[in-house]
């Protein structure tokens, strides 16, 4: 008697020019930060030095390397370190250069020793500049008026990179700390009697496009479901408020800080729970003695 044969048909592979032009691909975010150096750079200067930014970049690979190798035990892809490194070499202002690579040290250390049930709680780019920041005010500043509010550069950034992040399926989070940012810019313009578009200035600058776009969309230090990411960028967007509030100059960094590690943290609270096993010795207890079970209301 003759079986029936499976047939299985499979979609040839894509060529490999395509592979790299997808936006699917783990390379395209770091194309898209290097395009936002390049335009910056080449309009408005913005970067302390090419020297600096690639000693931090040089730095956050040189310690991935390493670190993946010890703690891992293999050679990790480099695309994370790449767009820790040129972050930091972007964003941080400072006439040394030990900083950026200090940093850069910080950052990716981070991913390895600030870990809990196998996850980094910090994003590291985040946490490198938040500690120089925090620890270095005399010596480090960050990026702020150096490019200015060049409406058309901030059109094309934030279309490319809205586009891009559409495809990765993480824009709700960036629309959603947004437009939390610019109604909570209407409260703070109400409490301290100050212009409400002087209150939504910075969410044009580009360290706010660096944020929005790498740090708070990060997918290694973000809770999984869409719900709870949305919650969590509200809650970055209120915590910042309360910062500015007290004139803190580097607001939404200290909040990711804060909040992204507690929202992980919180998930994995809430996932033991949900996995806890109900006690066996009584169900086992009554099948041996014959008893009937009865269930607990």
């Amino acid at each position: 008697m003759s079986q029936p044969i499976a047939i299985t048909t499979s979609k040839p592979p894509r060529p490999l020019w395509k592979q790299w032009l997808t936006l699917d691909n783990r390379y395209v975010p770091p194309a898209f930060i290097t395009l936002i150096l390049l335009a910056g750079q080449v309009s408005y200067g913005i970067l302390e030095s090419y020297e600096r930014t690639v000693l931090a970049i040089a730095t956050a690979i040189t310690i991935e390397l390493i670190l993946g190798r010890i703690f891992l035990g293999k050679w990790l892809n480099l695309a994370s370190a790449y767009i820790t490194g040129i972050s930091i070499g972007i964003l941080v202002r400072s006439p040394a250069f030990w900083p950026y690579a200090v940093g850069a040290a910080l950052a990716i250390t981070s991913k390895y020793v600030l870990r809990f049930k196998g996850r980094h709680l910090f994003n590291p780019s985040n946490f490198g500049i938040s500690v120089l920041l925090f620890l270095l005010p005399a010596t480090v500043a960050m990026l702020s008026i150096q490019w200015g509010n060049n409406m058309w550069s901030m059109v094309v950034i934030w279309a490319l990179g809205s586009v891009i992040i559409w495809r990765l399926r993480r824009f709700h989070i960036c629309a959603t700390y947004a437009l939390s940012f610019l109604v909570l810019a209407l409260v703070r313009s109400w409490m301290i009697h100050e212009p409400w578009l002087s209150e939504i200035a910075p969410i044009t600058g580009p360290e706010y496009q660096l944020f929005i776009f790498f740090m708070i969309t990060d997918p290694k230090t973000t809770v999984r479901s869409k719900k709870g990411q949305c919650i969590v960028a509200f809650l970055v967007a209120l915590l910042e408020m309360f910062f500015r509030l007290n004139s803190s100059v580097y607001a939404e960094l200290y909040a990711l800080f804060w909040i992204g590690p507690i929202a992980l943290l919180v998930e994995m609270w809430l996932d033991s729970r949900r996995k806890k096993p109900a006690p066996a010795d009584a169900p086992v207890f009554a099948a041996a003695s014959g008893a009937p079970q009865q269930s607990i209301p």
